[in-house]
């Protein structure tokens, strides 16, 4: 796991306060005032000497004139290197919460070509229908490790295919695999940008956006976060006319140029967040702008085939429990409805979850 510089701002030694600063600056004082009176430097090297010349010190007097006067010098310092750290302007929660990026953020890597394949191939075996996804997929991992980016980041991919074909479910395989964390948001749920960038402090309920917070909770620089049903999200308005349509406030986080210095509007910190591997879904493409559309890899999709919800509902069932009879009743309806209706594994994962219910119920007598 490597670290990398994730936050835009200077952290000072924690052991530099301002009483440590005071002490430090009073030694200095009592160092000259000494020397001026004629008292002897330490021999250096010299134990015996080192505690006489301490001694000496120590004798120094200091007024309280004195120690005011450091005093304001310590506090001086500390109030530039606030300024100096870029973080002045926040609360006490909030510079301790970003304080955690003081040794950099991790980032997870992909440990070699033969690992990737592994990975594609445990994903491919669950899910044969997302080949295009997944092999997509196992390219970048492969790139990745060849040019030996320090961790692995998905180029922004959009899953664009019928509901209920388990686009959603691949992402979260994804991360598991991967072992990075996840961020989900729902497109239909959370319309406005502010879920992703985040609001400015001065509104009435300011936040950071979700995939900054899911760093910050994580320390992990190349989450997956994943946007689902991308089309259906509106473009909210302000009452004075200015939008924020959620594919909108994406484009500056999708540009790798620009995600590498991105400006978090709560913060007002600069940010990496170039690693995020974003992993969008949609039924459609109509409703999206192209401006939005042209910085995305677009991946169509199919459903699975009555083979692929054959193999699905064989597995499910067997991490679920299910007897012989049950499963064989389900594949008997997927091969006599498959053909003349359109059935996604979302279908079977409900006839399924009835037959658990069944086969759990208690006898009636």
């Amino acid at each position: 796991m490597t670290k990398i510089k994730f936050i835009d701002a200077r952290f000072a030694d924690p052991d530099e306060n301002e009483f440590a600063l005071k002490r430090r600056f009073e030694l200095h004082l009592r160092k000259l005032r000494a020397l001026q009176d004629g008292v002897s430097p330490k021999v250096p090297g010299d134990f015996e000497d080192e505690l006489r010349w301490n001694e000496d010190l120590i004798a120094v007097p200091l007024s309280e004139k004195d120690r005011a006067r450091v005093l304001r010098r310590a506090r001086r310092v500390m109030g530039a290197r606030a300024k100096a750290s870029g973080l002045s302007h926040l609360s006490a929660d909030d510079r301790r919460a970003l304080e955690a990026f003081r040794g950099g953020a991790d980032l997870v890597g992909i440990a070699s070509e033969h690992r990737a394949d592994e990975i594609a191939a445990a994903i491919h075996a669950e899910m044969p229908w997302m080949a295009a996804a997944t092999d997509f997929l196992w390219k970048a991992m492969r790139r990745s490790v060849r040019v030996g980016e320090p961790g692995f980041r998905l180029p922004p991919v959009l899953l664009d295919g019928p509901p209920g074909i388990g686009k959603s479910v691949w992402s979260r395989e994804l991360g598991r695999h991967l072992g990075v964390p996840r961020c989900g948001i729902e497109g239909t749920a959370e319309q406005a940008s502010f879920v992703v960038n985040g609001s400015q402090r001065g509104w009435g309920s300011a936040f950071p956006g979700r995939p900054l917070q899911t760093i910050v909770q994580s320390l992990c620089a190349n989450p997956i976060v994943v946007i689902d049903e991308i089309e259906k999200a509106g473009t909210p308005t302000s009452t004075k006319g200015q939008a924020y349509g959620l594919a909108e406030g994406l484009l500056p986080l999708l540009e790798r140029s620009s995600a590498v210095a991105w400006k978090c509007p709560y913060y007002q910190v600069g940010f990496d967040m170039s690693w995020i591997s974003w992993v969008l879904t949609s039924n459609s493409l109509t409703t999206l702008p192209a401006p939005f559309l042209s910085r995305l890899e677009i991946l169509r999709l199919a459903g699975p085939g009555k083979g692929d919800l054959i193999s699905f509902t064989e597995r499910e069932g067997a991490r679920r429990g299910l007897g012989v009879a049950a499963l064989s009743a389900i594949c008997e309806v997927i091969e006599q409805v498959a053909d003349t209706q359109e059935l996604n594994p979302r279908h079977v994962a409900r006839m399924l979850a009835r037959a658990e219910a069944m086969a759990s119920s208690p006898l009636l007598h």
